[in-house]
């Protein structure tokens, strides 16, 4: 079908929105559940880190969010999902995305490992995303993973109402690249509320001006993932864990965000006292 663009002037923003784009804007009421969401992940997701160590298998540690998940009343919102099977993805050095929970996986000193984790509560979703160190690790790989959280930062810092989502991607990926590192193309950032993922898309890679643009109400989660080498990665043949095709290291934080009238808020403050 199509709508007259006369009708525009009548529709509210929101729904204009809501129609062309498929991005959602949030209620007072969304977000409140979303805050408490993000909080209640945040908390999982900072246990789940503590228990990192030498020795752990990502099984084991997937099996704790779980039991957390339980405790706190909330559902891993990643379990089931198009047929994921765990509540974590556990992705270690050059794995690079949903890295699939093991037994046999065991943690070893030198590990760089992250931890993408979310819930579902009363409806919402909450994601994040953790880089953590395992024992003595080399210095090359501590400074991806720092790299890779400023990134993220200098991305937040640019969602901001009036901005586009081009002025995210940009930041992180200028920042990146002055390390010699590489933002993933094949996996980004995105929109989120009822659903895990919505519009709009949030790549790590873009022009600053291009874009949807932001808008007070909307939510997104912002998630650089770097490679220390080229950007091309491979899927394994479990469907699922992607690698680097050059087997460098790979590093990925993410927050979910609130865009304001004002500063962005972080929904999932797990770098809070919480």
């Amino acid at each position: 079908m199509t709508i007259s663009k006369t009708l525009f002037p009548l529709l509210p923003l929101r729904a204009l929105l809501d129609f062309i784009m498929g991005i959602t804007i949030k209620t007072s009421e969304d977000i409140e559940v979303m805050r408490e969401a993000g909080r209640i992940q945040s908390e999982i997701l900072n246990q789940v880190g503590k228990e990192v160590r030498e020795g752990i298998s990502t099984a084991k540690l997937n099996e704790i969010a779980e039991e957390l998940c339980r405790e706190k009343k909330v559902q891993p919102a990643f379990k089931g999902y198009s047929g994921f099977p765990a509540a974590l993805c556990t992705s270690i050095n050059d794995q690079v995305v949903h890295g699939i929970p093991s037994e046999d996986q065991i943690l070893k000193s030198g590990d760089i490992i992250a931890l993408d984790f979310g819930v579902i509560l009363e409806g919402f979703y909450a994601d994040s995303c953790q880089t953590f160190l395992v024992g003595e690790v080399a210095e090359s790989a501590k400074l991806l993973v720092k790299r890779t959280k400023e990134s993220l930062y200098l991305g937040i810092d640019q969602a901001r109402a009036g901005n586009h989502v081009g002025d995210i991607s940009s930041a992180i990926q200028n920042h990146v690249e002055k390390f010699g590192y590489s933002p993933v193309r094949e996996t980004v950032g995105h929109g989120i509320g009822r659903k895990l993922h919505e519009e709009p898309e949030v790549p790590n890679w873009g022009q600053a001006g291009k874009g949807s643009k932001l808008v007070a109400g909307m939510t997104i989660c912002i998630e650089p993932i770097i490679n220390a080498g080229n950007h091309k990665i491979i899927t394994e043949a479990d469907k699922w864990t992607t690698r680097t095709e050059d087997e460098s290291l790979s590093a990925h934080f993410e927050h979910q965000i609130l865009i304001t009238e004002n500063e962005p808020e972080i929904l999932t403050p797990w770098d809070k006292q919480l």
